[in-house]
């Protein structure tokens, strides 16, 4: 299993940064987390790590080889519940994230529906929005399909957090080789699935792992919460039930890929410790 970081861990500075923590930390296995269309001020000045989905791909090669990084996957978290529109990260640039990937030679994209932030679809039915999650979907599948590349759907979300939504979705879609699942052990757990039963619904259809653990505090907001973006204790101090979890995937002979999206260096440091005992 190969344990990798979420390549934003320090506030406020370039991609360049986040690749050189990383492997400060020890780590040698990063995503290529956020990203834009076209160009951003805030990269350009240097208080920003995104990356366009435009970049020549030689340039992110040499930025993650300087510091000894291996990208794993490209993150495409999109909102495919709202209505299509120019300033919304949808299916175009899932497309163009999945077109990056193979560039670079990276096999994963990982997208998920989003919290929906109109009244649209907020006010979509449970068929209209899977009708809506695989409609966005359908080409960039196609996209992957050509290009060889594995689409991975992230709990993150009202229909991806529970079984029965992920597994509409991928029923839909079909295409078994190419789409898949990252399973996202705080973020499923949130939305009220316990991530084990994930492990053993879809078993080897999970390519990917994000590493979360949730505090106490955090139980009270089960089913009403839809996903977040990163933990703030390490693996094991909450009550997710990693352990379990990592012995489960091994059980099942998962060997891939893995990225850890927590806050603060120590807290990495820990949780690594603890994945590689338990894994």
């Amino acid at each position: 299993m190969k344990i990798g970081c979420f390549a934003l861990v320090e506030p406020f500075s370039p991609m360049e940064r986040q690749f050189a923590a990383i492997s400060e930390m020890g780590i040698k296995y990063a995503d290529l987390t956020d990203n834009h269309n076209g160009g951003m001020l805030g990269v350009e000045y240097g208080f920003t790590a995104s990356l366009s989905l435009d970049s020549h791909p030689g340039k992110i090669r040499e930025m993650a080889e300087a510091a000894g990084i291996t990208l794993t996957s490209v993150c495409a978290h999109a909102n495919l519940l709202d209505p299509a529109s120019p300033d919304r990260y949808g299916t175009s640039e899932i497309i163009k994230a999945i077109r990056l990937a193979n560039l670079l030679g990276i096999k994963h994209v990982i997208t998920t529906e989003g919290d929906p932030k109109t009244a649209f679809g907020e006010n979509l039915t449970k068929e209209q929005r899977i009708f809506s999650i695989c409609e966005k979907l359908y080409e960039p599948l196609k996209w992957a399909v050509e290009l060889d590349v594995e689409l991975l759907i992230e709990p993150h979300g009202i229909v991806t957090d529970s079984i029965d939504g992920m597994s509409a979705i991928l029923n839909t879609l079909g295409s078994e080789k190419n789409l898949g699942v990252c399973l996202d052990t705080g973020n499923s757990w949130l939305g009220g699935t316990e991530p084990l039963d994930f492990v053993k619904e879809f078993g080897p259809r999970i390519k990917h792992v994000h590493w979360k653990d949730m505090p106490a505090e955090m139980i009270e907001k089960r089913g009403t919460m839809f996903g977040c973006g990163m933990a703030v204790i390490p693996l094991g101090d909450g009550v997710v039930g990693i352990e379990k979890i990592a012995k489960e995937l091994v059980g099942i002979g998962f060997d891939g890929c893995t990225t850890l999206e927590i806050a603060g260096p120590d807290n990495v440091k820990k949780s690594v410790e603890r994945l590689q005992k338990w894994c």
